[in-house]
């Protein structure tokens, strides 16, 4: 029986990347729902190709807009909108396995309805775990969700560790994440400050979507990944640390107890741990070009010091303030990053003063121990508006 996918965010670089590994597998896979923020023409297209049951839209006005376009078309798709239709076809009955790749805190609602539901929940919204932290795990233990992670650096650490869980923490030594170190590795730092959002959104080696360009700009997005790796893995924060390996080909590596070092490589191509996700514990063709060690150029590795942090990469340390803080602080870390990225896109704020944001939100947000969805919401919503409030300051001067 063929195995029925929904896509959360289907139009982005990861959900069109799950289409084209699910196209290769046609026999062993069929997509049930696909879900869009705004890309109307995109899924309009997604839909004709791959005939889902459902597609969604984030609000009503763009649902109403490819619900005219679907009948148009005579496609048999029934489009809904709205964050209750992202939690039907995250937990519908009928859905097998669900991408999870709606960027920012929007994510958490269906990865929550996915992991209740008891789903084989694929993780590329690395805000679920950041945001949701242990009401997000819990959901996915009371439900018996599988939850495999998606981002190329906890795919590596995952295919990296030995199959069975309960001996993670008595052989694990370290985790280390690599990091590419963006656009602005070797750039004068005095020069950061006048950073444009084009600039920031060239990343050298993947083809990523806006927002997390930036943040790979900044650094946050490694941030972001190892608050996800204490929670996917279970180790402790001074047992997470990373490298700058500006090639991208070892994606990242666990050290063991004995100082035995198990690396995964490959091309930088999403796909690979895609259809890693997809087939698990199986493999199946990815598309990715085959790495060529013949051809492979050298491979190397940089402190994060090396080149100038504090003044380059400072946000990447509230990785570690957040974790050792109050429960809920990863919380406040990401909202201020959203709603800071989102100002330095629209040129409110200069890209130095993204961390700037970051920085006075979490001194101005204390958070109480979440436990819940609901609590969750709250924090995130008070969050934005402390950082929305820094913005306006910042813009103002």
């Amino acid at each position: 029986m063929k195995q029925n996918i929904t896509i959360l965010g289907s139009t982005g670089s990861i959900g069109t990347n799950t289409l084209d590994v699910l196209s290769r597998h046609s026999d062993r896979f069929q997509v049930f729902a696909l879900t869009a923020a705004k890309q109307v023409d995109l899924i309009l297209a997604q839909c004709a190709q791959f005939k889902p049951q459902f597609a969604v839209m984030a609000n009503e006005d763009a649902g109403r807009k490819l619900a005219d376009r679907v009948k148009a078309e005579g496609l048999p798709v029934e489009v809904l909108w709205g964050p209750a239709a992202l939690d039907l076809v995250s937990s519908h009955p009928d859905v097998h396995a669900v991408m999870a790749a709606i960027v920012g805190a929007a994510g958490l609602s269906p990865c929550l309805a996915a992991a209740h539901a008891g789903k084989r929940l694929l993780l590329a919204n690395k805000e679920a775990l950041v945001v949701g932290g242990d009401v997000f795990l819990n959901a996915v233990k009371k439900g018996g969700a599988i939850l495999l992670p998606i981002d190329s650096e906890h795919s590596a650490v995952f295919q990296s560790l030995p199959e069975n869980p309960a001996t993670w923490s008595d052989r694990i030594d370290q985790i280390i994440l690599t990091a590419s170190g963006g656009p602005f590795r070797t750039r004068a730092v005095e020069t950061l400050r006048n950073v444009t959002p084009e600039e920031a959104c060239a990343h050298p080696n993947w083809v990523m979507g806006r927002k997390i360009s930036v943040d790979s700009a900044t650094m946050m997005n490694k941030a972001l990944e190892v608050i996800e790796a204490r929670y996917l893995f279970g180790v402790s924060p001074d047992q997470l640390n990373v490298v700058i390996h500006p090639q991208s080909i070892i994606h990242s590596m666990v050290k063991y107890k004995d100082t035995s070092v198990v690396a995964q490589l490959g091309t930088p191509d999403m796909r690979v741990p895609i259809a890693y996700g997809l087939s698990w514990p199986e493999r199946i063709t990815s598309g990715a070009q085959t790495l060529d060690f013949h051809n492979l150029k050298p491979m190397t590795f940089e402190a994060i010091d090396d080149h100038g942090h504090p003044d380059r990469f400072p946000g990447l340390q509230l990785a570690w303030h957040a974790l050792k803080a109050v429960s809920g602080t990863c919380a406040v870390l990401n909202a201020a990053n959203e709603i800071a990225v989102e100002a330095f896109l629209n040129k409110q704020i200069r890209f130095d003063q993204i961390h700037h944001v970051n920085t006075e939100t979490l001194a101005n947000v204390t958070p109480q121990s979440p436990q819940s969805l609901q609590d969750l919401l709250h924090l995130d919503a008070d969050s934005r508006r402390q950082a929305s409030q820094s913005v306006l300051r910042m813009a103002a001067t």
